[in-house]
């Protein structure tokens, strides 16, 4: 057996994970003057012209990791598959497209048509976690115009810079939205156009955006604008850490156990709290590796209610291409939300349905290199004349959706299979058929000659499984995300999101992040 190598540095907290919700936990520890180590499995993922190659997409590239495969028991078309994840400095926001939209007051509230039986209730409202939006769009220099967005929440700031002039293919989605008597707007963009300081450089307006590290760097992801000077201001980060387990004693985690995947030595470091933030799926493994349901009073629903969002692309093809003949470009610019609460053109079904997001297609490269060549010529014919629509409807959280743990197989460092069952309810496939009806809609009046629908298997969005509530038998986080039953233990993650609205997870994580990690400051 390996010697055990023990860091006993005097960390005041240990944060594992670097994405939206262990990078802005540090954000605020760092500069409150604590000392704090973070843990992170993956690497720096590099930058240059080799991120606009079709291998510079995320499932492509090293970064997305199978050394600890989720097992998918049960979700439609993905029944009985292996994935993998994806593990990187400031994790997901690497590859993400940069949406960072707030959830809607509403969001905040019971709906029953969405929550039903579940139990699932947010501990706060809206104007609680305001100020952290705000906070969270500072940090992360988002460019966007509040005013267009009609289900936009109040705000006590405007956006910290204004959003990007509309591509040829952008207008063109937004004039046949309003032809229909719709009300687009633009989405706001955690990207540079020329307003992020510091030398770097602007937004190139490239077609290897969302999906794709920013070769230029122009992208505002965490890795980017945020780590690097908590790093400066005293940020220990250690890469490549997998964590293994959390040690309790007492009702405080005592250490934390983990290998190294360079070396396999295993490693225990020691803090005063614990921020876990590895993700709604990596989570609530180690949480049930750890056993620390047991630990909980609301234990039996740890890794239960994985939500996910009901996600579609929708793709018109046009004659001479959707930009007119003046030149694509990045064009995920365009939002339409008129559907979001319900609409009464859709009888089916009632109430919430979601929300509409304007897409560019896959490089012609990358379909190349993923399909046989014949086809891949047919293809890329199309997509040289094709923009898109992502509908993202809200799912039920259902309890028999969930992660649970297989100690009978495990990986190379000792963690026991995580297996994943999740199911659409009738309700949420009617929801996202809706919104794909509603996306052809707009694609045929902008002059697609047809449209082709695509639904979205990935759980890039999913949330949920270690959810937070007032009613300590049935979340197992408090208002405070503190993990009940174990005092010095915090989930900054999607998984501590009660219910997911029909927006990207990103900016909710950060807020909620931001304000735990204050709570964590305040009470010293």
């Amino acid at each position: 057996m390996a010697a055990v190598a023990a860091d006993d540095r005097p960390y005041d907290v240990v944060v594992i994970g670097s994405g939206f919700g262990g990078a802005m936990a540090a954000h605020v520890l760092v500069n409150a003057g604590m000392r704090v180590l973070m843990l992170e499995r993956g690497d720096w993922v590099p930058r240059g012209p080799a991120n606009w190659e079709p291998e510079g997409v995320m499932e492509e590239t090293p970064h997305y990791c199978t050394e600890t495969p989720y097992r998918v028991a049960a979700g439609g078309e993905r029944r009985n598959e292996l994935i993998g994840s994806y593990t990187c400095v400031g994790g997901p926001s690497v590859f993400y497209g940069g949406v960072a939209l707030r959830l809607r007051e509403e969001d905040f509230g019971v709906r029953p048509e969405i929550v039903g039986d579940s139990g699932a209730r947010w501990p706060i409202d809206y104007a609680e976690l305001e100020p952290w939006y705000t906070r969270a769009e500072r940090l992360l220099a988002v460019a966007g115009d509040a005013e267009r967005d009609p289900t936009e929440p109040w705000r006590s700031a405007p956006y910290a810079h204004p959003a990007d002039v509309l591509s040829p293919t952008s207008r063109r989605i937004a004039d046949a939205a309003r032809a229909l008597g719709l009300t687009p707007f633009s989405l706001p963009l955690a990207i540079n156009y020329g307003n992020g300081g510091g030398g770097r450089r602007a937004c190139v307006r490239c077609l290897t955006c969302d999906c794709f590290a920013c070769a230029i760097g122009a992208k505002n992801d965490l890795a980017t604008t945020v780590l690097p000077p908590l790093i400066d201001a005293g940020l220990t980060l250690r890469t490549n850490a997998v964590v293994t387990a959390l040690e309790v004693e007492r009702a405080r985690v005592t250490a934390v156990h983990g290998v190294d995947r360079g070396t396999n030595v295993p490693f225990r470091v020691r803090a005063a709290r614990v921020v876990l933030a590895a993700g709604a799926l990596a989570t609530p493994h180690l949480l049930l590796a750890s056993e620390l349901e047991r630990a909980n009073p609301a234990g039996e629903h740890v890794g239960h209610y994985l939500i996910r969002h009901v996600n579609a692309l929708t793709y018109g093809v046009f004659p001479h291409g959707p930009d007119g003949g003046e030149g694509q470009r990045f064009h995920k610019q365009v939002g339409i939300h008129d559907f979001y609460g319900g609409h009464p053109s859709v009888r089916d079904p009632r109430g919430v349905l979601g929300a509409l997001q304007q897409v560019h297609p896959p490089p012609v490269r990358l379909v190349e290199k993923r399909v046989p060549r014949p086809v891949a010529r047919l293809l890329a014919h199309g997509i040289a004349r094709a923009t898109g629509l992502l509908a993202i409807a809200e799912d039920q959280p259902l309890a028999s959706n969930r992660v649970e743990v297989d100690r009978s197989v495990r990986d190379r460092f000792g963690l026991p299979q995580l297996i994943i069952t999740h199911r659409y309810t009738r309700r949420d496939l009617a929801a996202r058929r809706a919104l794909v009806r509603q996306a052809r809609r707009i694609l045929r009046r902008a002059g697609a000659l047809f449209t082709i629908a695509h639904p979205i298997r990935t759980f890039s969005h999913a949330a949920g499984t270690v959810r937070m509530g007032d009613d300590s038998a049935s979340a197992p986080l408090d208002r405070w995300s503190r993990y009940r039953g174990v005092e010095n233990l915090i989930i900054t993650d999607a998984s501590a999101m009660a219910t997911s609205g029909a927006v990207n997870p990103s900016l909710t994580i950060s807020a909620l992040a931001l304000r735990a990690a204050t709570r964590i400051v305040e009470e010293g």
